[in-house]
């Protein structure tokens, strides 16, 4: 009865063991995400991309541009793409209009843009009865460029008209063409537009306000229906965070890729600014990260004053990586 019974649990095993390797060689789970600027505020689902970091959580991930945020939403609402990587104002504007869609991460927990201006404009009083381009109404861009003008006495779209260009990158070229003679700008295109001869009036980052300028954004019902594909996502993003901490070349290898620029002054200002400096390695959405956004988008949605912030937000799955110790392992 003994051998039997020994017998048995070798064939057992041997069924498992056998079994292991076509689970490991089970095809990549195909999904699709969408970056909304040329930024290098969007860097990681790149790196996890390019360095096999997606794969290696089981996931084959189409990595997709569109020109601004409010692009990227309609993807998401639409269920062209299964995340974003999008600032939060979009997606708690959204929200609010009746979306199902929910900040899962925030990346970048303040506004890492500048106010630039064209060599003319030497002080922000100037800029009265002139043009400030944006992107997209609704994107954090536009939100930067309203924080921006209130700083300086200026009402917008009164004192100074607010002119949506269509992308960042865009922006750079109206105020060359003095369609706008300023604009809200991230980096590369900060320095793009310093070497044209343009200045910054204002560092948004250094007034210290937090919000949720950068993160993933996903649908409440893939979070519900299927958490372990927000996990893997989140995983895989997590991992090229720390990758790119630890790996400057390879990080800039890979924004020169997607931001279509060889120049290593302008990677290299960017990998600084963005990926040491701004980049989260615990990207948890907070309440007064979001609190912020609701703030700003009252101006035109009075409803954003009495709704609580963590309405906007699910923060359990970073939470769970950070409790667990996978993040803290990630910099071993």
């Amino acid at each position: 009865m003994e051998k039997v019974r020994v017998l048995f649990v070798f064939l057992v095993a041997l069924v498992f063991l056998s079994a292991a390797p076509s689970r490991a060689a089970e095809p990549l789970r195909k999904i699709r995400m969408a970056f909304t600027s040329l930024s290098g505020s969007m860097a990681p689902p790149w790196v996890a991309r390019e360095a096999g970091i997606f794969n290696k959580h089981g996931l084959e991930v189409e990595v997709i541009a569109t020109p601004s945020g409010v692009e990227g939403m309609n993807a998401l609402i639409a269920g062209e793409v299964q995340f974003l990587q999008i600032a939060g104002g979009t997606t708690v504007s959204a929200a609010l209009g009746g979306a199902d869609v929910m900040i899962v991460a925030t990346t970048i927990g303040t506004f890492v843009q500048n106010l630039v201006a064209r060599p003319e404009i030497e002080k922000a009083e100037q800029l009265k009865g002139k043009a400030v381009g944006i992107s997209r109404f609704g994107t954090s861009i536009d939100t930067g460029a309203r924080i921006a003008l209130r700083h300086f006495g200026l009402a917008p779209e009164k004192d100074v008209a607010i002119v949506q260009i269509g992308s960042v990158e865009s922006i750079v070229a109206a105020m060359q063409g003095n369609r706008v003679q300023a604009g809200i700008l991230s980096y590369p295109s900060i320095s793009r537009a310093k070497k044209l001869g343009h200045h910054v009036l204002l560092d948004i980052s250094a007034l210290g306000i937090p919000y949720a300028s950068t993160g993933i954004t996903t649908r409440g019902r893939l979070m519900r229906e299927e958490p372990e594909l927000v996990r893997r996502y989140l995983s895989a993003q997590l991992e090229a965070i720390a990758r790119m901490k630890r790996d400057k070349n390879l990080a800039t290898a890979v924004m020169g890729k997607y931001l279509r620029t060889s120049d290593p002054e302008l990677l290299s200002e960017a990998y600084e600014i963005y990926v040491q400096k701004y980049l989260l390695k615990v990207p948890l959405p907070t309440v007064d990260a979001v609190k912020s956004v609701l703030e700003e988008l009252a101006g035109r949605n009075p409803k954003a004053k009495e709704l609580e912030p963590k309405r906007f937000f699910d923060d359990s799955f970073v939470r769970q990586f950070e409790s667990s110790g996978f993040i803290e392992s990630l910099y071993r």
